[in-house]
Formats: structure tokens, C-alpha cells, sequence
């Protein structure tokens, strides 16, 4: 057999079709980032920084809360239900904010948006239908639309802002999210979700609640899960704190904020051209676990790189820029894929429900240390308190234990059956 492993016609079509859902959603989301807190200013509401801070992080507190629910639910009653249900909860909140008159209703309609998390489930369906040797590249595919997703929403919410207002772009959140279910709906038919064969599963309701309990807690105190819990959470720290730094670099270096998106598309496609290698060099040789702490350390001299290099020219800042994004995507692309191996089979949904609540207080996290830092210090202390996180982060990650070459004797699920 040779050593590479490509995706079967099956497994192609539901990488792209799971990662186009998710990029849509992401799309609708990122699409109202750039210009909320300007466009509430005229509300009732708008003008308290407090109350538009909430209106900017209620989604990431929601989300965090439904992770787990959805994932235990994708789990019990499969993942297309689910993630179908999710986008129209999503939608549903993209509705309310849109005819939203005041402040407080924006943001009881973020906070609905939030709600719809399907994150979880979308990432165990992914995993459901792709075999371990292609898994790390289709999650790597989900990786890419949702960094496309936010390029693109750079480039194209401050135009539509300007002609359809804040109004016009919550309703096109909601129609992209709306848009993302129905290509749920019309995915072709896929393996059942495994389900582990137990007597419990005949066993009263609360008796099967505290069964559930007791796998969670299980989950949590995973040696290595909780290890790639702290990984995703530090990741998305990282990213939101550097996205309130990157921009603000870019326009003291000259560059106007409507041609941000010129550094950030070519950025992301000599990212994404860079990754590949190591990608398919690990799943070659099975060894995940140096890439995985290279890309570690790569983020954190990058973050030093940033502290030598701001304010000294466009060059050397878009260099780290670059290298910002390679380390991200590298790392956002293995750690699902990682999870998805450790995690019992039959706990996959509950495994990454924990993982994208981790994810998402990430989000919430990296958006108080970098005001906090930027605040305090500038931008020189979102750089030093991205480095320290990472360093904490990469002791923990010595601790993981290498997932070696992944079998090809494992039956692939991507033939119906």
C-alpha cells in the first residue's frame, strides 16, 4: 500500500460539502465583526462601551454554554438533525438582531446566534465520514474556509455596510445560515454514528444521566484531551488578542483599513501552501507530535518577532504575519483531528462539545487580554502575554503522547455502509 492516503470520491464530497457549511456559518458571522460596533452607535444603547463590548462577546459566552449540549445531542438522535436544528437556531438570532430597534434586543439576538452552536457536531460528522488517514487534511479543509471565511468578510462587509447597513448584513447572516441547512439537508446518504453496543443504553432517564455525568468528568480528567482543551483554548486566545494588534500594525505601517484584505489573501495562501508539507510529512511517517510542538514554538517566536519588529516597516511585519498564520492553521487543523482519535468511540460528539467550549471561552478570553493588554501596555503587552500563554501551552504539550502511524487495515467508513 503506498504511504499516501488520498480521500476517496466519498469522503472529497463530504469534506467539501461539511466545510462549505461551516464556512457559510462563519461567513455570517464574521460578516458583522468589522462594523458592529459602529453601527450601533445611532441605537438606544450604543453609545455605553460596556453594553457594546456585550453585544461583541455575548455570542462567544452562548456558544461556549451549547457546545456540550449539542454535541451530547448529535451523539444520541445523529449529527444532521442537529447540526440542521443549530443553523436555524444561528438564523433565527441573525433575524432578531436585523430588526433589532435598540441595543438590548441586538443583543438578545447575538446571544440566540450563539446559541446555535454546531460546531461539535459538525466536526464529529466530519469525523464520522472521513477515515483516520485523511482525517487531519479535511479538517485542515474546515480550517481553510473558516480563515477564507474571515478574509472575505474584511473585504466585503464594509461596502455592503455602507449600502445596506447593519440591518442589511444580519439578514444576509441569517440567509447564509439558512443556506448552510439546506446543504445539510441535501448531503447524500453516510455511515450511522458509531454507538457503543452497552446495556446502559436500556437504563432509566436519570440512571442514564448520571452515566452521562460520569463520561464527561471521565472526559475532562483525559490526560490528553485535556491537553488539546488548553491547546484550542490558548489557540483561539492567541488569535482574537493578535486580531485586535495585526490591524492596528497594518494602519501605522500606511495601510488603510479597506486594503487590509491585500496583505491578509496573499498571507493566508502562503499559510496555507506552507502547512501542507509537514501535514503529509506526519501522516507519512506518524509523527504528529513534533510537528505539533513545532508549530507551538513557531507561534511563539513569532509573538517575539512581533515585539522586535513593530513599527520597523511593512516587510519584516507582514513576514511575521505570515508566520502567525502558518503556525494557526497547522495547529487548528491537527488539534480536531487529534480529538477525534482520542476520543472513545461513541463520545466523539461529547469529546468535541468539550473541545468547542474550550474553543469558544478561548474567544472570549483573547478578547479581554487583548483590550486589557492593549490598554496597559500597547501592543508590545498583547505580544508578551500571546508568548507567555504559549509557553505555558507548550509545556503542557509535552505531555501528549505520540498517535503514531494511523492503521490502514481500519475500515473506512466512506463506502456506505
Amino acid at each position: 500500500m503506498s504511504d499516501k492516503v488520498v480521500f476517496s470520491p466519498f469522503e472529497r464530497r463530504a469534506s467539501l460539502a461539511l466545510s462549505a457549511v461551516y464556512g457559510l456559518r462563519m461567513l455570517g458571522l464574521f460578516l458583522v465583526l468589522p462594523v458592529l460596533a459602529l453601527g450601533v452607535a445611532d441605537m438606544p444603547g450604543g453609545q455605553n462601551p460596556a453594553a457594546i463590548g456585550l453585544a461583541m462577546g455575548i455570542y462567544g459566552l452562548t456558544q461556549a454554554f451549547f457546545q456540550i449540549p449539542f454535541g451530547v445531542a448529535s451523539d444520541r438522535f445523529g449529527r444532521k438533525p442537529v447540526i440542521v436544528f443549530g443553523l436555524l437556531v444561528f438564523a433565527a438570532g441573525s433575524f432578531l438582531a436585523a430588526w433589532a430597534d435598540s441595543l438590548p434586543l441586538l443583543i438578545l439576538g447575538r446571544a440566540l446566534q450563539g446559541a446555535g452552536a454546531v460546531s461539535a457536531a459538525v466536526s464529529a460528522f466530519l469525523a464520522d465520514l472521513t477515515r483516520e488517514e485523511v482525517r487531519a487534511r479535511a479538517m485542515a479543509m474546515v480550517g481553510i474556509s473558516i480563515g477564507l471565511s474571515f478574509v472575505v468578510s474584511l473585504v466585503v462587509a464594509p461596502p455592503l455596510y455602507g449600502a445596506y447597513g447593519l440591518e442589511g448584513l444580519f439578514l444576509l447572516t441569517g440567509a447564509l445560515a439558512v443556506l448552510a441547512a439546506l446543504g445539510v439537508v441535501r448531503m447524500g446518504a453516510h455511515p450511522p454514528v458509531p454507538k457503543p453496543v452497552s446495556p446502559e443504553l436500556e437504563t432509566p432517564l436519570a440512571a442514564q444521566a448520571q452515566i452521562e455525568k460520569e463520561r464527561a468528568w471521565s472526559l475532562l480528567r483525559h490526560s490528553q484531551l485535556w491537553r488539546l482543551n488548553l491547546g484550542i483554548f490558548s489557540l483561539m486566545a492567541v488569535q482574537t488578542a493578535m486580531f485586535v494588534a495585526i490591524p492596528m500594525g497594518f494602519a501605522e505601517l500606511g495601510m488603510p483599513l479597506q486594503d487590509h484584505w491585500k496583505a491578509y489573501l496573499p498571507l493566508l495562501l502562503v499559510a496555507f501552501l506552507g502547512i501542507l508539507p509537514p501535514i503529509f510529512w506526519a501522516e507519512r511517517k506518524g509523527r504528529f507530535r513534533p510537528v505539533f510542538l513545532g508549530a507551538v514554538g513557531l507561534l511563539g517566536l513569532t509573538m517575539l518577532g512581533f515585539l522586535l519588529v513593530d513599527g520597523q516597516g511593512l516587510a519584516p511585519w507582514l513576514v511575521f504575519v505570515a508566520l502567525f498564520f502558518m503556525g494557526f492553521n497547522l495547529l487548528e487543523a491537527l488539534l480536531p483531528s487529534w480529538v477525534s482519535r482520542v476520543a472513545p468511540v461513541g463520545q466523539r460528539g461529547l469529546a468535541l462539545g468539550i473541545y468547542n467550549t474550550s474553543q469558544s471561552m478561548g474567544l472570549f478570553a483573547g478578547g479581554l487580554i487583548g483590550g486589557l493588554m492593549l490598554a496597559a501596555q500597547g501592543r508590545a503587552g498583547i505580544f508578551a502575554a500571546c508568548a507567555l500563554l504559549l509557553a505555558f501551552w507548550g509545556m503542557m504539550a509535552l505531555g501528549l503522547k505520540e498517535l503514531g502511524r494511523r492503521s490502514p487495515t481500519r475500515s473506512s467508513p466512506s463506502n456506505g455502509e
